[in-house]
């Protein structure tokens, strides 16, 4: 029998069976369509925003400004555009930040499962190093030394994660390199490369997407705290992080440069957090059938 045989007697249900399922859950279809509705406002915004995003439009915290729908913030600019146009920065860094993460920590905690012994000591000792860091501190402590820089967000970030994912992969992946078709695809003569990719890796898929999805609302609620304690490459740049700082000060005269980008994120780690609890539910069996809330 071929190890490719012998493993899909094992494997977990693969990622297209477990999002087919999850699916059918009331949270996750929720989940989805705030998760898309906000996508779509980050990504499309910016061509259908009135004004531009720097563009000075009437006096600051105006609410009755001709031409505009939520009137101007506290530099004169129309509050809508600006909002329209700030989602795409945080979310297209955030992506890229947990896809970082995602790969190192996946390819960190499979080979310290599949390694064990020295090497696994080593690896998880360096990474609770890292961990011993709040997120929020290390990222504030790296920016303020080499000066804020969406690249450096983004390795900060993904580097923050990298632990956290490492962790978890590695604590499935743990009983998983001790099962027979893992010894049976040691014996053929498979790298050590392919076994744990090829054999180990879809065997956690399922706490895979819940972490990923998980790590997915902490980097954008991190680079949103990010960008309203001044870090950010562009000091005026349209930012929902940045927009909340900016208008905090005038919110009693014009709440919507504060309300609209706090409901956004919100309802952005809202409809993250649904889809990872409709996916961990699925994964760990409970209302399998589709049949729950």
């Amino acid at each position: 029998m071929s190890t490719e045989s012998t493993t899909d007697l094992f494997v977990d249900e693969q990622p297209p069976g477990l999002i087919r399922q999850a699916m059918k859950l009331r949270r996750t279809q929720i989940g989805v369509t705030l998760s898309l509705l906000l996508i779509a406002v980050a990504l499309i915004g910016p061509f259908v925003a009135p004004f531009g995003s720097t563009e000075y439009v009437e006096m600051p915290n105006t609410l009755n400004v001709p031409g505009t729908l939520l009137g101007t913030d506290y530099f004169g600019q129309d509050v809508l555009s600006r909002f329209l146009f700030g989602g795409r920065t945080i979310l297209i860094l955030a992506i890229i930040a947990t896809s970082i993460g995602i790969t190192l920590g996946t390819t960190l905690g499979l080979s310290a499962a599949y390694l064990r012994g020295r090497y696994d000591e080593i690896i998880m000792r360096a990474l609770d190093v890292i961990l011993s860091f709040p997120q929020v501190l290390l990222s504030l402590v790296v920016i303020s030394m080499f000066g804020p820089s969406n690249v450096l967000i983004i390795c900060t970030v993904g580097l923050s994660t990298t632990p956290r994912i490492a962790r978890i992969i590695r604590g499935a992946a743990i009983s998983v390199v001790e099962r027979d078709f893992i010894s049976a695809a040691e014996a053929l003569g498979e790298t050590r490369k392919r076994v744990v990719f090829a054999e180990v890796l879809p065997n956690v898929t399922s706490s895979l997407l819940v972490e990923m999805n998980l790590r997915l609302t902490y980097s954008v609620g991190l680079i949103a705290s990010l960008a309203f304690l001044g870090f950010t490459p562009e000091p005026n740049a349209a930012n929902w992080g940045l927009m909340i700082q900016e208008n905090r000060v005038a919110l009693t005269e014009q709440p919507w440069g504060v309300v609209l980008p706090t409901i956004a994120l919100a309802l952005m780690t809202i409809g993250t957090g649904l889809v990872g609890d409709g996916l961990s539910r699925v994964s760990a069996g409970i209302d399998r059938g589709g049949k729950g809330e």
